[in-house]
């Protein structure tokens, strides 16, 4: 493509270089190659601009920088925010991109949501795909693993080669980070989720506000125009009023509003759920939609497995799903990888359940859904990362202290910190909760000392396949499975590990 035709569509103007032939884009300079658009960003760490002559001398066509970088040998694109057009001018050359696309904002439940809604969809007949924590996740199930929101290069790479697979459906999370920095731009998204919004990340946003209004970009300014708002408004008789907020949002954008949750709406545009009764394998649902009522039954457990659900029937909704199909493939969904996930049964035949909640908010949730079932003991093995928000630290040790019944404080990913330090900040307000640093001799503690009515929570990394120590040159990933570590543990159940 030429530049010329790549910044038009883009509505970004041009001093020079139109008919310059545009072979790529990049991000990093020792990817660029003849003919890339190369983005220079100032990042906390690297500055991009620094890295100018480099891509210049390796063939770069243009350089997307401030007004004041300096730029030599290469037409210079000047931009207040560099990121912004950067992700425009790529948008437009990654090409084509699936024709329904949707996202999912909030602190918890976005992995979940966007892997139920390509089950949900894929269950009605469509090539469907997810974008997210879990990685890309494809219509036959196969997964490559990558970050909760990849770089934008990346990000639209992938929504190009999905289309080209015959991907049409797409759901992808938006978090707060790829929000703010312009990782997910330039696609016409037709609709956007919004599950609930708690702590988290406040060693990268400076307030909940700031954290707030990153999320809200999504409605604001990434959605189409007239695109759906699915917004989970909450339980009881009050909206929680962070989802009224953003609400407004929707509003104020002139969005169409999807309402989900326990709330009379009086609106045909929602998902109203009228009685939720935890079953052995799961939970029953009744709801109400379209002035009809309806059973589902969920088989998965906790509400907010329930909510995470209906958000996603509701994404399925208001980009034309028949509501019989939707609601029968609910009925149909599959357990979400480390979310409430099943990892073992004991030999005293207690369950083991691996759950990447990491927010206090999380933790809570993922008790509370495992309480329900719980005749004996709730025992529940945790941690928290290190280098990110410390203050979150005492808020889940006192959470796991009052909501479990047996709580062992372990390592998660300590990174750059000292793990005992991030213990110990955990414990300063667990009373009765056990300390044992290896992760390892953690789960394999939780589970030898599980009785046949006690469930063995383990929270923190679900998914993830490594623990992280260390940073810049010298961290390390070790290899480490929550899942593989519990069913090891419950083979070894009454022996040391």
């Amino acid at each position: 493509m030429k530049l010329g035709q790549i910044a038009s569509g883009a509505g970004v103007p041009l001093s020079a270089g139109a008919d310059l032939t545009v072979t790529g884009f990049a991000i990093d300079h020792r990817k660029v190659a003849p003919g890339t658009v190369f983005g220079a960003f100032q990042g906390a760490i690297v500055n991009g601009e620094d890295f100018i002559p480099a891509a210049v001398a390796a063939g770069a066509a243009a350089i997307v920088a401030r007004p004041e970088a300096t730029v030599e040998g290469a037409v210079h694109i000047p931009a207040a925010v560099p990121r912004q057009i950067f992700a425009a001018l790529a948008a437009q050359y990654f090409r084509p991109v699936p024709a329904t696309i949707v996202a999912v904002t909030g602190t918890n439940g976005k992995t979940s949501c966007v892997e139920m809604t390509r089950q949900i969809w894929r269950m009605a007949g469509h090539r469907a795909a997810s974008i997210g924590t879990l990685g890309v996740t494809t219509p036959d199930e196969s997964v490559s693993t990558g970050l909760t929101t990849p770089d934008i290069v990346t990000f639209l790479s992938n929504m190009s080669g999905l289309a080209r697979e015959g991907v049409t459906h797409v759901a992808y999370e938006a978090s707060s980070h790829g929000l703010s920095q312009f990782r997910n731009e330039g696609l016409n998204v037709t609709a956007a989720g919004f599950t609930n919004f708690s702590r988290d990340h406040l060693d990268y946003h400076a307030t909940m506000e700031e954290y707030f209004a990153a999320k809200m970009r999504l409605f604001d300014e990434v959605v189409a125009d007239g695109a759906a708002a699915v917004i989970w408004t909450g339980g009881g008789k009050d909206t929680d009023p962070w989802s009224a907020r953003a609400a407004d949002h929707a509003r104020k954008r002139g969005l169409r509003l999807f309402a989900v949750g326990e709330q009379e709406t009086g609106d045909a545009d929602s998902i109203r759920l009228l009685s939720r009764t935890p079953t052995q394998l799961g939970q029953s649902l009744e709801i109400e939609h379209g002035g009809q009522k309806s059973a589902v039954n969920l088989p998965l457990i906790g509400a907010y497995q329930a909510q995470n659900a209906l958000v996603s029937a509701g994404l399925a909704l208001v980009t034309g799903g028949d509501p019989a199909r939707v609601f029968d493939a609910v009925s149909r969904l599959q357990p979400v990888r480390g979310r409430l996930e099943r990892a073992a049964i004991t030999q005293t035949g207690a369950p083991v359940y691996v759950d990447y909640a990491h927010t206090p908010d999380a933790l809570e949730a993922a008790i509370a859904a495992l309480r329900q079932h719980v005749k004996g003991r709730l025992i529940t093995v945790f941690g928290a990362g290190g280098d990110r928000d410390q203050g979150k630290r005492v808020e889940m040790g006192r959470v796991a202290a009052a909501k479990s019944d047996t709580v062992i404080v372990t390592d998660d990913n300590p990174r750059s910190e000292d793990p005992a330090a991030i213990r110990a900040e955990i414990l300063r307000d667990a009373a009765g909760a056990v300390e044992i640093g290896d992760r390892r001799e953690a789960i394999f503690a939780a589970i030898a000392q599980a009785g046949p009515d006690d469930i063995v929570l383990i929270a923190g990394k679900g998914h993830e396949q490594g623990q992280i120590t260390g940073s810049g040159e010298n961290m390390r990933i070790l290899p480490f499975d929550d899942v593989t570590t519990a069913r090891e543990a419950a083979a070894a159940q009454g022996r040391l590990p």
